[in-house]
């Protein structure tokens, strides 16, 4: 989700030091996800034959074996 990016987003600029707030993060990501779906060349969408992983919920562990999951499955 937006929110979820947003916040793992945020962390990372936290860390380094910088002061910019969450809401403003938020701000910026929902922005450039609108302008990158909406663009004429290349727009961001999901192709046909992708698998979807969400990872708003899964650690950065889970979300590797999902992921090693999804290409065993379709490398069998």
């Amino acid at each position: 989700s937006p929110e979820v990016r947003a916040h793992r987003r945020w962390l990372e600029l936290k860390g380094s030091g910088s002061s910019v707030s969450e809401a403003q993060v938020l701000e910026d990501t929902k922005e450039r996800d609108a302008r990158d779906a909406g663009r004429a060349a290349s727009p961001m969408r999901q192709a046909p034959d992708a698998h979807l992983l969400d990872t708003t919920d899964l650690s950065i562990e889970a979300a590797f074996g999902e992921a090693v999951r999804i290409i065993d499955k379709s490398m069998s």
